[in-house]
Parts: structure tokens; sequence; C-alpha cells
């Protein structure tokens, strides 16, 4: 059977993550290998403490997490029941490489201990 993650945007990945100021890198898809792979929504979702003092976050791959997205505000997540949908950029970015660590790094993070669902969506397709 064919890779449905080749023929269409499919849900690559779906974690956990970390989201409290000083919490490291969260990785929530690794590309496998011998493909390619870009990822073009991530969708943040059910929160488990308030967000409210998270105003810069980071997702990419690499120890910053910053080659797809910087600088999100995600403190308008202060319910459980909160999701944000982060759309990829309109400006040029580098496609994913087998062996790629796409995640999130709180750059200034929730004050309390707080976690989120981390889902990605995207697609792959043969190196």
């Amino acid at each position: 059977m064919a890779d449905a993650k080749q023929k269409t945007i499919a849900l690559l990945a779906s974690t956990t993550v970390h989201l409290q100021a000083g919490d490291p890198k969260s990785v929530s898809y690794i590309i496998p290998p011998w493909k390619e792979g870009i990822p073009l929504y991530v969708v943040i979702r059910n929160p488990t403490a308030s967000l409210a003092a998270g105003t810069d976050f980071d997702i990419g791959d690499g120890a910053g997490a910053d080659t797809w997205k910087t600088a999100i505000d995600l403190s308008s997540l202060t319910a459980a029941t909160d999701c944000i949908v982060i759309p990829a950029s309109t400006g040029k970015f580098t496609i994913y490489a087998a062996g790629a660590e796409f995640g999130i790094i709180p750059v200034t993070g929730a004050t309390a201990d707080a976690d989120a669902t981390m889902d990605v969506f995207g697609y792959e397709y043969e190196a």
C-alpha cells in the first residue's frame, strides 16, 4: 500500500510538548529515513495549564527550533479546551531532510508547568 503521507496533507505527528519557560526543545516529528518533509500547519491544543505568559516560542529543527517559524505568541491559550492553528510561513524555508527533528522550544514560555498536544500536518516524499 502506498504511503498516504506522500499523496496528501496528513497528520505527521501528535505528541505532548513541554511549554514552561526554561524547558528544552520538545521534538514532535522526526523525518523518516529516505524521506524529506514539508510541515504545513502546526496545531497546539489542550494545554494543561495557562500559557498566559508564553509570548515567544520557536518551531523548527536544530537546537533552537528556529527554522520554521519564530516568535509565536501562545499567551491566548489559557483553558484546557483552547487551541491555535499555526500555518507555515509564506516566506522561504528549507525542506527538512531525513533525520531532522522538528519541534518547539519556549523562548519566553509559560510560568506554570504547562504541557500541550502538538499536531504536525504536512507531507513527505522520497528524497
